[in-house]
């Protein structure tokens, strides 16, 4: 093959054959895939499914903490696990630009297969295109994910409960902040690393060991503050969160104040919100400390009737305001 990606490649003929083979089929081999027809034989999956797709486009491609592979992975695997679900399969569609180099696609494919292994799913279909210089930003990259729904019901935006309480799984900004120093050159005195990992092992065990899970969701683009209001105006009601409950590393902490950024819309690609009764909130906590995905987990709020689609902010010095959705691109690029 070439050491950069030619037209070619996307013509389907022999070179778009030799690109498949030699490098696609190399790492992200399946039973499904290695067939090589126009859909995928899922023969092993019966209802209620989960699908989500997802297309991602970040610059840089590679950042402290993972790369634009991985996060394809991590990043539709997360939103399949939100639902309650098992995720079992992934779609993969490449959208190339003319002279991305060779060696980086096949780290970025490498990246890709290495998680989705650690995930346990399998990529069973896919698609290449390539576009003219220009045409596009070196890559793209869509992945529709699907699995099993475990939970029942099947947590829902829309089903937090008066009373609930609000957790989430650790530290928040880690993601957006990693990025944008990594893109920037930004020097800071601990290396800040993005937080891009699985979650659907975490979210299986707290379904099997706590249940009644009313709300999952990862706060990704918009970051805390702009999840937690989708699911206030989903669910019709009011959140009420604490602020010197809220664990935010001191290097997000420290670069965010220096910056004039909020941590709590900064975006986060391994953390989750966990909506459930309070009663349960304790026994949910120990589950999630106790695993890596979850270490820094923390009771955050709770959810009341109050002022339907609302999220309140409670300061650390005893004031409070509200919450709103971001507003526009606080960070461009960065999933």
């Amino acid at each position: 093959m070439s050491h950069k990606v030619l037209l070619d490649y996307g013509s389907g003929g022999r070179a778009s054959h030799r690109l498949i083979r030699d490098l696609f089929l190399k790492h992200l081999h399946s039973p499904g895939l290695s067939r090589l027809d126009d859909a995928a034989l899922i023969q092993d999956l019966s209802g209620p499914l989960a699908m989500s797709t997802d297309t991602f486009t970040i610059y840089p491609l590679f950042f402290p903490g993972g790369d634009i592979g991985s996060l394809a992975v991590h990043g539709t695997v997360n939103d399949v696990a939100m639902l309650g679900a098992v995720p079992k399969y992934l779609s993969c569609a490449f959208l190339l630009e003319e002279g991305l180099e060779m060696h980086e696609l096949e780290k970025i494919v490498r990246s890709m297969a290495l998680a989705a292994n650690n995930c346990g799913v399998q990529v069973i279909t896919g698609d290449t295109k390539v576009v003219p210089r220009g045409a596009a930003d070196r890559i793209f990259i869509n992945t529709t994910g699907i699995g099993r729904v475990i939970a029942d019901p099947a947590p829902s935006g829309s089903s937090a409960e008066p009373g609930d309480a609000v957790l989430i799984s650790g530290t928040m900004g880690d993601h957006g902040l990693a990025v944008l120093a990594h893109r920037q050159g930004m020097d800071f005195e601990t290396a800040i690393i993005s937080d891009s990992r699985p979650l659907n092992d975490l979210t299986v065990q707290l379904i099997r060991e706590v249940g009644q899970i009313h709300v999952f969701r990862d706060p990704t683009r918009g970051g805390l503050a702009t999840t937690l209001n989708e699911i206030a105006l989903q669910s019709a009601l009011e959140i009420i969160i604490l602020e010197d409950r809220i664990p935010v590393s001191q290097e997000v902490q420290a670069g965010c104040s220096f910056l004039g950024l909020d941590p709590l819309y900064m975006a986060n690609e391994g953390k989750f919100i966990c909506i459930l009764p309070e009663i349960l909130a304790d026994k949910a906590l120990k589950v999630m400390r106790s695993h890596t995905a979850g270490k820094d987990a923390a009771l955050i709020g709770h959810v009341q009737e109050g002022h339907r689609g609302r999220v309140v902010l409670r300061t650390s010095l005893g004031g409070q305001r509200l919450l709103d959705m971001l507003e526009g691109e606080q960070l461009p690029r960065i999933c």
